[in-house]
């Protein structure tokens, strides 16, 4: 039988825990019980776990042997950042949990110049929010890093905030190739360039980029490309364009 798997919050050699609602979930939804045992991710790898201690906000665990199998670490998988153009907050969260469950390493929530300012100004409370999709995707996947989404970016500060890595492959996505040279898609600029396994999307909000918008990101050296001939809602673009990604550099 298959145990569940936990995203270890804390880890100090051969121990580990979950803390707050992360804990909460464990031992008063699922009533864990001491002794009982998962499989916990450490940042390193994947290791057995048998709780030793529970309470309201935290589970300790006592660290056992690595676990046997294809695990994936970090250094291992494709690196994908995703920037996210912040939309209708239902539709988005899908696209984030959907989107770490495929696999990407960073999300970074954009507000762009056609993002409801509604949603702009709420965007900035979310986060939380968004931080429990993402670790509760990364369990539910099975993931042995858990994928990291940041505070909300407006696209003047997306090169300063530190999360975009440096020697990446950039991409903006078009809404269609109208408008592009031929042949600019997205697997085959991905499959014609070095990428080092690490490749920058960036996905529009409804009704796509403003022209400003895409002129500074060609500007700043990112590549334009599509996802073909129709057009694609965010999330659905989103979706599709990270798993494209992932399979073109495995």
């Amino acid at each position: 039988m298959t145990r569940r798997r936990w995203i270890a919050d804390e880890v100090r050699g051969d121990t580990a825990a979950l803390i707050g609602e992360h804990a909460a979930h464990l031992a008063r939804v699922l009533r864990a019980e001491v002794g009982q045992e998962f499989d916990i991710a450490t940042g390193d790898g994947v290791r057995c776990g048998k709780i030793t201690a529970i309470s309201q906000d935290r589970v300790e665990f006592a660290l056992g042997a690595e676990r046997a199998g294809r695990v994936q670490v970090r250094s291992s998988i494709p690196q994908i950042t995703l920037v996210l153009s912040i939309f209708k907050f239902d539709r988005m969260e899908w696209a984030i949990e959907k989107c770490t469950e495929i696999g990407v390493a960073r999300i970074i929530p954009l507000i762009a110049r056609r993002s409801d300012s509604h949603l702009a100004t709420a965007a900035v409370k979310r986060q939380e929010r968004w931080q429990r999709i993402v670790r509760q995707a990364s369990e539910q996947s099975r993931r042995a890093v858990m994928a990291e989404i940041v505070a909300p970016v407006r696209l003047k500060e997306l090169g300063g905030n530190g999360a975009l890595p440096t020697s990446a492959t950039r991409v903006v996505l078009a809404e269609s190739l109208v408008g592009l040279d031929e042949g600019m898609g997205l697997r085959e600029i991905l499959q014609a360039r070095p990428t080092e396994g690490e490749v920058v999307l960036a996905v529009g909000p409804e009704g796509g980029w403003a022209e400003e918008e895409f002129v500074l990101f060609r500007d700043s050296g990112w590549i334009a490309a599509s996802l073909g001939e129709t057009i694609l809602r965010a999330e659905t673009a989103a979706i599709v364009a990270c798993a494209l990604a992932i399979d073109s550099l495995r």
